[in-house]
């Protein structure tokens, strides 16, 4: 994936993609994007995301075994043989991740330079456009600072999914194989969020794109100041305080719903100490099982908050998108790509 030929590994890569970008039409959605500058690059870091989140689920048995091994048996050599193979797994989980994200940065750096190189094709080919400052500072943008967030999203958008689904879902398969009352009661206390946190994005997305579209307003009528019109001034000026009450309003939604999470994960780990406890004093369960459950808990709490962030970022981006694609269409057709 990474090589070119005789090519070096990190040099760009052959363009074979920026003149059917330019002259034959942006692909509908950011996905179609996606798969058409990266579609088996991203299976091939799928796979890799698939191998950490297996990596990253050995180390709850390994913790379970160390433990009881301490507790129960006392047997040093067992212990011992547990460490070596604990080091290992981590130093193996954190090689394929160096892998994974030096990938990620490659795929991405390429969808960058295919937007940049597209945008300047089109450009390069309208020279009647290019004495409109409206049209230059709109080129300027789309070639300099547009392509780089979605360029972005592409190297991380189905690895990152398939990565922090695939940590949820192994962690809490591995507590419903070793203790299943103690994995649906854990479920259970964490379940909550996956009523809100839904709700509350959405809202958020929401605010996001509308922020997104008096932005590109905003910069339009950053372009077209210095005119004398009170008019076009007192506008901007409304642009501007709508945005302030936009974010506003998202840091309060962002902000509650990190509190609400944090809130459920950590009433679950009472639950889990409460009914482990309990277990484990009528033997039915051991100590280490009950560590195994708490660091579970912790282990798919930064994955949850991935997947939130995962998906505020794909509708953003899908929002950049379709606000570049079709600027890009205006472009092509000869029209002025600032005026909405």
């Amino acid at each position: 994936m990474l090589k070119t030929g005789h090519r070096e590994s990190w040099a760009p890569p052959i363009d074979d993609l920026s003149s059917t970008l330019a002259f034959g039409g942006m692909p509908r959605s950011l996905f179609g994007f996606v798969w058409r500058v990266s579609g088996w690059s991203q299976l091939h870091i799928s796979l890799l995301a698939i191998g950490i989140f297996v990596l990253n689920t050995i180390p709850l048995e390994l913790q379970r075994r160390i433990l009881n091994a301490t507790v129960l048996d006392g047997n040093i050599k067992l212990i011992a043989g547990l460490v070596v193979a604990y080091a290992c797994v981590i130093l193996s989980e954190g090689l394929v991740k160096l892998l994974m994200n030096m990938c990620r940065g490659w795929v991405g750096e390429k969808a960058v330079r295919a937007l940049r190189l597209a945008t300047s094709a089109l450009v390069n080919s309208i020279p009647e456009q290019q004495g409109k400052s409206g049209v230059q500072g709109f080129e300027i943008s789309l070639i300099l600072a547009e392509p780089e967030p979605i360029g972005g999203f592409v190297g991380e958008s189905i690895s990152e999914l398939v990565l922090q689904i695939g940590i949820l879902l192994s962690v809490f398969g591995y507590m419903f194989y070793i203790q299943p009352l103690m994995a649906f009661v854990s479920l259970a206390a964490f379940s909550p969020q996956f009523v809100f946190v839904p709700l509350m994005q959405r809202a958020i997305n929401r605010k996001v794109q509308s922020r997104i579209a008096i932005l590109r307003d905003a910069s339009v009528g950053v372009l077209q100041a210095g005119t004398g019109d009170v008019e076009k001034a007192l506008q901007q000026d409304l642009r501007f305080a709508e945005i302030f009450q936009l974010n506003l309003r998202i840091f309060k939604l962002k902000y509650s719903m990190n509190f609400l999470m944090n809130l459920t994960q950590n009433l679950s780990k009472v639950v889990v100490l409460g009914v482990g406890g309990w277990y484990v004093i009528h033997g039915e369960t051991e100590v280490g099982t009950v560590v195994a459950f708490i660091s579970g808990l912790h282990t798919v709490t930064d994955p949850w908050g991935d997947l939130v962030n995962w998906f505020q970022e794909m509708m953003v981006n899908s929002a950049k998108y379709r606000i570049f694609s079709l600027a890009m269409e205006k472009l092509a057709r000869g029209e002025d790509p600032s005026v909405a």
